[in-house]
């Protein structure tokens, strides 16, 4: 039998502790979702979501998280408990799991089941089930956390015990569930120890909380992630418009920890500097101030106004224009102390009856100065020095987001212009010959491993080249690096297939060993420069009708042969990878692609597509797909067989893809 938390009695105004030994108070084994209403045995509908966490330093943030997805999702649902979520129960809630895991994660060294519940009001038989833990009140709805471990896995002994006294991270877990829930309760299993708390859901429920801010102007067309994020940003700081404050002191002592853990998990979420800015903007107002600008200072120094935002929508227009005319310079500094807040003008704007105190927040990270918060709030009081410390704490998160964002900038440009120099121009028209290539680097790969080359090589040659990198990264890039220029180079000065193979091999064979020698290779995470290559050149025929292919493969797939009439044919012999060794010899292979005959080039990203156990190319899956494309020219071959690898398999390739389709017509 499911046993609900106890509660205290109406108008007492105390909390309850229970400690249960054997009662199953409802713990979670795994990630689930459930909705059930009660009619016959009185115990109150919930609607629940758990989740379970690894024992590690991670499983804090990770509660956090879902509980403030589980609270935003059921408040975007629209149900009328979820209305009720209040700034303080948000604040509460989130804080007290965050602890109750840090503590299971300390003391307990288990993964952490978390179960969230929310509770509608009990019926009749809910109340006189109440009874028996002498509630005679009304049931309200409320909010239950229950945190699991698998109690005891180690056994604490001397000085692992925690000490009364001892007030270090992990030792504020049940002291806080005393202070800030409304009842509570430890149920020990045999192999298992739960702690609950609920939190009622009484009063009014904020006009404004848990929906959706609207977005900033300029923000139209921005990413939905970023929207999910403001839907967040709204459960964790929410403020009725117009209403008084509570005091900041109260919510400081209470839940600017949790806030800041909050902010700190939006704010690195996000890998645009101009996202970062509305987050923050609209994290702080109207939590802690009326209106809010982030101003970013770009390459030289130059200010830009990215974002602004004020409580009373309609203002933020007018504000943007004061604010515009006079950028707060670069280099701004509260004495000696770096990211110090510092008194700023309050902006004349045309609500001239409109005053308040403002500070402007420099936002240095690593020592750079990467943009200056803006914030004001209206009132004669301004804002006081506990709101003060907490936004230059909060602005020290925000110059961290911006200049990983930036960071993150730079490296994607980087990654584009190098890919983009390892990537070959476009090929011209071989006579008689039609080609299709397929390019496919492995989703949120720095650079891709394979790599492509078609060129004329003089004479009428056209040189052709499919490889694969051992590995991937900024090390195969230097590979490709190596391999494409002296490729080109050996096939222009008129060397034969099997010449270009000898002579390459031997110069990756020497740049492994200078690399070895100079230990650029020695550090971890380093791989092996091996390189396969499928290479060859191709005359066409001076009829116009046909061509004359030589080819060698150095330890690379197969490439494939279609005839007119749908026969599959291997078109060279395996060889030793690049690389190996310096006194490898290559051979080559040599025959005609007469008219409609067409020469598949693929990598191990086709050949190797993985479905469970199985291969794409087991059981000669390529030669097969092939064979199904007689009749199709150069670009319908290379998209069907694109196509079929993909389809293999649900899930994303693993693998980086590249094929080449040469067709005599």
């Amino acid at each position: 039998m499911r046993l609900d938390p106890p509660r205290p009695r109406e108008g007492t105004g105390t909390r309850t502790a229970s400690t249960r030994t054997g009662a199953d108070i409802g713990t979670s084994t795994g990630t689930s979702t459930g909705t059930g209403t009660s009619t016959g045995t009185g115990i109150s509908t919930s609607t629940a979501v758990g989740t379970t966490l690894p024992g590690n330093q991670l499983a804090a943030g990770a509660a956090r998280r879902f509980l403030r997805a589980a609270l935003a999702d059921w408040t975007s649902q629209g149900l009328p408990e979820a209305a009720a979520f209040a700034e303080q129960v948000v604040d509460d809630a989130i804080l007290l799991v965050s602890e109750l895991v840090t503590n299971a994660v300390i003391h307990a060294g288990t993964t952490v089941d978390v179960l969230c519940r929310l509770e509608t009001r009990a019926e009749t038989r809910a109340e006189a089930a109440a009874e028996a833990f002498g509630d005679s009140g009304s049931r309200e709805p409320g909010l239950v956390i229950e945190v699991s471990d698998q109690y005891p896995a180690r056994v604490l002994r001397g000085d692992d015990r925690p000490d009364p006294g001892d007030h270090r991270e992990g030792g504020r877990g049940l002291q806080l569930v005393a202070a800030l829930s409304d009842a509570w309760g430890i149920s020990y299993r045999r192999d298992r120890k739960t702690v609950w708390y609920r939190l009622d859901l009484t009063g009014p429920p904020p006009p404004a909380g848990g929906e959706e801010p609207p977005p900033p102007a300029g923000s139209e067309g921005r990413e939905e992630p970023l929207r999910r994020d403001l839907r967040a940003a709204a459960i964790l700081a929410p403020a009725p418009a117009g209403s008084a404050r509570k005091a900041d002191s109260d919510w400081i002592n209470r839940g600017s920890l949790s806030f800041l853990a909050e902010a700190s998990d939006l704010l690195a979420g996000q890998l645009d500097e101009d996202n970062v800015a509305v987050l923050a903007t609209q994290l702080l107002v109207p939590r802690l101030a009326d209106w809010c600008a982030v101003w970013l200072y770009g390459t030289g120094g130059r200010p830009r106004l990215s974002s602004v935002w004020h409580g009373a929508e309609h203002r933020i227009d007018g504000l943007r224009a004061v604010l515009e005319k006079s950028p707060p310079p670069p280099g701004l500094r509260s004495g000696t102390r770096l990211g110090g807040a510092m008194p700023w003008p309050w902006p004349a704007t045309d609500d001239r009856w409109e005053h308040g105190g403002a500070l402007a927040v420099p936002l240095v990270a690593a020592g750079r100065w990467h943009g200056t918060l803006l914030l004001g709030r209206t009132g004669l009081l301004g804002l006081p020095g506990e709101v003060v410390g907490l936004v230059e704490d909060f602005g020290r998160r925000v110059a961290l987001a911006v200049d990983t964002a930036r960071q993150y900038a730079r490296q994607a440009m980087i990654s584009t212009v190098l890919q983009r120099g390892l990537l070959p121009p476009a090929a011209g028209r071989i006579p008689g010959v039609d080609h299709a290539v397929v390019y496919e680097p492995t989703a949120g790969d720095w650079v891709g491993g394979d790599f492509y080359d078609l060129f004329p090589a003089g004479d009428g040659r056209w040189c052709f080249a499919l490889g694969d990198v051992c590995g991937n990264g900024p090390e195969a890039a230097s590979l490709t690096g190596i391999a494409r220029p002296v490729l080109r180079l050996l096939a222009r000065e008129g060397y034969g297939v099997p010449d270009v193979l000898d002579r390459l091999n031997k110069a990756l064979a020497d740049e492994a060993a200078t690399a070895l020698i100079g230990e650029t290779g020695d550090w971890e995470g380093g791989q092996a420069r091996f390189l396969s290559l499928l290479y060859g050149e191709i005359v066409p025929y001076a009829t116009g009708r046909g061509a004359r292919c030589t080819l060698a493969s150095a330890g690379h797939p197969l490439p494939l042969v279609l005839t007119p009439d749908g026969r599959v044919r291997e078109a060279a012999r395996p060889q030793m990878l690049l690389g190996i060794g310096d006194d490898t010899r290559y051979d080559c292979e040599s025959f005609d692609l007469t008219p409609g005959e067409t020469l598949l080039c693929v990598t191990d990203g086709v050949t190797e597509r993985r479905r469970g156990h199985r291969q794409f190319d087991d059981d000669d899956g390529l030669a097969a797909a092939l064979g199904g494309c007689v009749g199709l020219n150069a670009v319908a071959v290379a998209e069907r067989i694109r196509r079929a690898v993909h389809e293999y398999d649900d899930a994303p390739p693993a693998d980086d893809l590249a094929l080449l389709v040469l067709q005599a017509v």
